[in-house]
């Protein structure tokens, strides 16, 4: 049999077997022969199979268990694990051997029952899990459905531009993160890279390729080979993978079956194709000669299957790809390896008599280069009848050490393995011991024996003071908490029926009854006190009977005792320690780390069984840091941010594939040297002539379109000043003309009408001057004519300079009483005066002063002489500042600041107005830009913006609640509330996630969580098939966990404020808050 022969019956046996343990889970039937017959009937449909077997009513036959044993005596290699390279002796499910195929299936039933018994679940629900947890993008391809994009390409080319030599992203292209996080994975196997790289077809295929197989996989070949081109040479930030991801996912819509594959069986195939890409290849460079294909030497190995049956032992070499290890009920990747390496009970495989028991061990003969785990986090929920994640915590090292998987350490590591049996049983019963002492008693509540003594002692030791029920109300004071209101004295009735132990209790007798009337008791009325005396009652817990003799003595006897306990549990858990130690310790010596693998990757999942999201850590030995790829974005992260989100029990997220390589073979992630000048080969250096151009015309024309970007945004800003240009110079003839007929007197020379050489025509802002004193500036003249008036009054030079420096300075002082001033948040000076903003950011001294100047400079001061003269005064003062004196650019760009803070607030404020008013819809936008402006501000300041924790809890809320308003909409069932609900999330919601995630806050983190776990609930629950469909085609676009940020809303237009509105709505907005939330400011 050929290699290629064998590669097509172990493809067609991997699919026959899920379809199988797929139709016996459903229907429950085991009888194979019919359960084949149903899906030859049914074409490969799953559906129309369950129908068959259910019209014929079935019967299930027992199988028996031993079968399986029996096909482990045959004494030949055999390949059943991942990939399509083989040896000898495959296992044919499509032909017509029926041995073969009841080898098969008891194979299979031996599998299912080893898994139920070590997990609690069969493989046959393990395989239906791995089909029901599928990519939602993939689900199914009888869904014929339109994706909208999740994201689209922003049109600015430079945020697209890759920055130095930073790791290339790559575009999630329609739920295909997962593809991301595997090819990343891969790429960063140098030795891989360079493979695929300088990969070249066979020759022969020029001509024409010679069946379906080489019609596929060469052109994904070749469209693999211009991606990693391009992730090495490529300008952009992240490249688009789109012609590789269609051909990997096309071959997944079967004719046979409309089943979906799931993410695990995207990575088996991508896997298979390579290998039988270069197999192709290898074939034609080696004929005559068995060829060497460099998938299989660097990602298969093999391992020695040794077993027991009966007495009668038996070994085979089997190859394996990934390796699946189960993660239910195992703390560490140890643990797992452990239980997977240990099939059955094995005492009889090394013990001297041949017993009847049965079992077999796996010892790895050649481990792979890149050694590569399968986590299996899924389980199917029989119960509720769908698969589930499954949570746990499970911990992996960054340096594994392989030895005692290793045949040649075989019987060392059976000696190891019974010594820390024998220590762990002994752990055991000292744990037992140890829980008797810590949770010590016979009911239902017990507590540590130590204290149960202490508690003992205290007890013994406890003085019994008496007093009676009416002792304990405190007379001093009525119930109502008041001391000043004396109480009247009891009746003579009333005191005789009080108990006799009131005349010598120390709150009685007649000094006291007669100097403080206000202790005098309140007579208490109840039944008990009428009828009877009850009897002492002590205040505390404590002894009625004991003598100094048997107090002593007791105390004696629990110091003692207490002490001996307490001996006794340091004894236990210094031992339980001891063990504990020795048993990590047992695989430490030198001899047992000699083949160490270090960790390369680990592929993390998000989300829930059916839908979710993927992303990889990836270590760089360069730059010795984890880099964390989320599609197109490449970031640095760290060990503890891995460990957060990879071991899993922290919120959703953990590790599904875990990918280490041998550290003793450097050169898997060594670069190249070129061979004449000994230089590392880096970038376009490291690519073949024909990927060189194909990188080449794509940075050209990557290059073109920033170009064009360019030329646009330059004509764009040619034509804005221009406009600008235009409307000054308009103002300035208006200005120019309003000046002239005023007054037929000389006027000095205004900044707008006639400017200085070499200086820009300035217009003031609007919040400085205005042409009608009925609009903004009426606040800032009647400030500025306080100041005048002020100044006259003080000053005793009347020149018009005099007083319009003394003005400056008076207007200056109260302006520097509000900055210095400690306001609550509705009165924010800031906004009323511009000033106030400058001292409050330590503006530079000559902005203050011209801004102060062009307030005294206001035309509408012009109703009396002595205004007007220091309105002209101030004018030509501003006339007289040179260029140099005052950078005009960065004066600019203070009254650029102010306008963009004054924006934010309006921003803020109709944002929480809106929110005020449930108007959730609307007040998002608002709360959205007003916290990215904000931010942007408070960059430069901490008084540049507003508070950052409060703006921050308004958008979180209106998230939250936009998102419960959404999901009541959507289950109520209605098809215009359901697609109104969808709408709300899919142009709201969504969008506004990666804004929450961006920061990584912890309380921002929560309510994404709170929002995916709410529609995430809704996937076990019986709904409508157009609902279904619906929620299928929406969870990814909500689990999408990259913070690049997507296409987004223009910001709303805002309605033009003065200050004294502008003041007055902040004020109220911000005191109809009330108290700022716990999680607010």
């Amino acid at each position: 049999m050929t290699v290629e022969q064998n590669v097509l019956q172990q493809h067609s046996q991997k699919h026959q077997q899920t379809l199988l343990n797929q139709l016996k889970e459903v229907t429950g039937t085991t009888d194979v022969q019919l359960l084949q017959q149903a899906l030859q009937v049914s074409n490969g449909d799953l559906a129309e199979a369950v129908a068959f077997l259910t019209e014929k009513n079935a019967k299930v036959p027992q199988q028996d268990e031993t079968t399986y044993y029996q096909t482990s005596q045959v004494a030949s290699d055999r390949y059943i694990s991942v990939g399509s390279q083989a040896d000898t002796n495959v296992i044919d499910l499509t032909g017509d051997d029926k041995d073969d195929l009841q080898r098969a299936i008891a194979l299979s039933l031996e599998e299912s029952n080893r898994a139920f018994r070590e997990t609690g679940i069969t493989d046959e629900e393990q395989a239906i899990s791995r089909v029901l947890e599928a990519s939602i993008a993939e689900n199914k391809a009888s869904l014929k459905r339109t994706h909208t994009e999740v994201w689209s390409d922003s049109p600015n080319p430079h945020d697209r531009k890759r920055i130095d030599n930073c790791p290339v992203g790559l575009k999630n292209v329609g739920n295909t993160c997962w593809f991301s996080a595997v090819i990343q994975s891969l790429f960063n196997l140098l030795e891989f890279q360079r493979l695929v790289l300088n990969y070249s077809p066979p020759a022969r295929v020029h001509d024409l390729p010679r069946n379906q197989k080489e019609h596929r996989n060469l052109p994904f070949m070749q469209e693999l080979r211009n991606l990693f081109s391009l992730m090495v040479g490529s300008k952009r930030k992240y490249v688009d993978p789109s012609r590789a991801v269609e051909i990997l996912k096309d071959a997944f819509k079967s004719s046979e079956s409309q089943q979906q594959q799931d993410v695990s069986e995207f990575t088996h195939k991508l896997l298979d194709w390579l290998e039988d890409a270069f197999q192709m290849k290898a074939e034609e460079d080696r004929e005559g000669e068995k060829p060497k294909n460099p998938m299989v030497e660097l990602f298969y190995g093999r391992f020695l299957a040794v077993g027991v049956l009966e007495g009668k032992k038996f070994e085979n070499t089997e190859m394996f790809g990934q390796y699946p290890l189960q993660v239910n009920g195992f703390k560490d990747l140890h643990e797992c390896l452990e239980a997977a390496m240990i099939e059955g009970e094995i005492e009889s495989l090394h013990s001297a008599e041949n017993s009847a028991r049965s079992g077999q061990e796996h010892w790895f003969t050649e481990l792979p280069p890149v050694l590569t785990f399968e986590l299996s986090r899924f389980e199917f929920n029989q119960a509720l009848g769908r698969p589930e994640k499954i949570h746990n915590k499970l911990e992996f090292p960054s340096m594994l050490y392989m030895d005692r998987y290793m045949d040649r350490n075989r019987e060392i590591t059976r000696i190891k393995r019974e010594e820390i049996r024998r220590l762990k049983e002994h752990l055991t019963l000292l744990q037992q011991r140890l829980e008797r002492y810590l949770s010590y008693g016979s009911g239902p509540k017990r507590f540590p024996l130590a204290d149960v003594l202490q508690y003992a002692m205290e007890f013994a030791s406890s003085k019994p003071v008496c007093t009676s029920p009416v002792e304990d109300i405190d007379t001093s004071a009525p119930p109502g908490g008041t001391t000043g209101q004396q109480l009247p004295p009891p009746s003579t009735a009333e005191q005789d029926s009080l108990p006799p132990l009131e005349s010598s209790g120390p709150a009685s007798g007649p000094t006291t009854a007669t100097t403080a009337p206000q202790q005098q008791r309140v007579p208490i009325h109840k039944p008990f006190t009428q009828s009877r005396l009850p009897p002492d009652i002590p205040m505390h817990p404590a002894p009625r009977h004991i003598t100094e003799e048997e107090l002593r003595v007791l105390e004696g006897c629990l110091h003692r005792w207490r002490s001996e306990v307490e001996n006794d549990t340091r004894d236990l858990q210094g031992s339980i320690t001891r063990i504990q130690r020795t048993i990590e310790l047992m695989y430490s010596d030198k001899s047992m780390m000699q083949v160490p693998y270090r960790l390369h990757a680990v592929l993390v999942h998000e989300g829930q069984a059916n839908a979710g999201h993927y992303w990889a850590y990836i270590y760089d030995p360069h730059q010795r840091c984890w880099m964390k790829y989320n599609d197109i974005s490449v970031t640095k992260s760290s060990w503890e941010e891995l460990v957060r989100d990879s071991f899993g029990g922290y919120r959703n997220a953990s590790a599904y594939c875990l990918m280490y390589i041998n550290d003793k073979k450097p050169f898997l992630i060594e670069e190249e040297f070129d061979k004449e000048t000994g230089q590392i080969l880096s970038g376009m250096d490291k690519l073949p002539p024909d990927l060189k151009h194909y990188v080449k015309e794509d940075n050209e024309q990557f290059d073109k379109e920033i170009e064009e970007w360019d030329t646009l945004q330059a004509r764009k800003a040619q034509q804005e000043k221009l406009a600008l240009a235009t409307a000054a110079a308009a103002a300035a003839a208006s200005a120019a003309s309003s000046t002239s007929t005023s007054s037929s007197s000389p006027q000095p020379m205004s900044i707008e009408s006639s400017p200085p050489d070499n200086a820009v025509p300035q217009q003031d802002p609007e919040y400085m001057e205005q042409p009608s004193p009925t609009n903004d500036s009426k606040h800032l003249q009647e400030d500025t004519e306080r100041a005048i008036s002020r100044a006259a009054a003080e000053q005793e030079e009347r020149s018009p300079e005099a007083l319009l420096n003394a003005a400056i300075k008076l207007e200056y002082g109260r302006l520097l009483r509000f900055a210095q001033e400690d306001t609550p948040p509705e009165n924010d000076y800031r906004l009323q005066h511009i000033i106030v903003y400058f001292i409050q950011n330590q503006a530079p001294k000559k902005i203050l002063e011209r801004t102060l100047l062009t307030q005294f400079a206001d035309r509408n001061l012009a109703f009396d002489e002595r205004c007007k003269s220091i309105m002209n005064v101030a004018r030509a003062k501003l006339d007289l500042i040179k260029p140099e004196e005052v950078n005009m650019d960065e004066y600019e760009m203070w009254h650029q600041d102010y306008r963009n803070f004054r924006e934010t607030t309006i921003f803020m404020m109709t944002g929480l107005e809106l929110f005020q008013k449930t108007n959730y819809v609307e007040a998002l936008m608002y709360l959205v830009y007003a916290y990215q402006y904000n931010k942007e501000l408070l960059l430069k300041g901490l008084y540049r913006g507003h508070d950052d924790e409060l703006l921050g809890h308004y958008r979180r809320e209106c998230l939250l609640k936009l998102n419960e308003q959404a999901a009541a909409m959507f289950e109520s069932g209605e098809e215009p509330e359901v697609t109104t609900g969808l709408g709300i999330m899919n142009e709201l919601v969504v969008p506004c996630i990666p804004l929450l995630l961006l920061h990584d806050t912890e309380r921002d983190l929560l309510a994404v969580e709170d929002m995916r776990n709410r529609w995430c609930s809704y996937l076990g629950q019986e709904m409508e098939s157009n609902l279904q469909e619906k929620l299928t085609d929406f969870l990814p676009k909500l689990l999408d966990c990259s913070t690049e940020i997507k296409s987004f809303h223009d910001p709303p237009k805002l309605p033009s404020y003065s200050t004294l509105e502008l003041c007055e709505r902040f004020s109220r907005v911000m005191a109809a808050l009330g108290r700022v939330p716990s999680d607010g400011r």
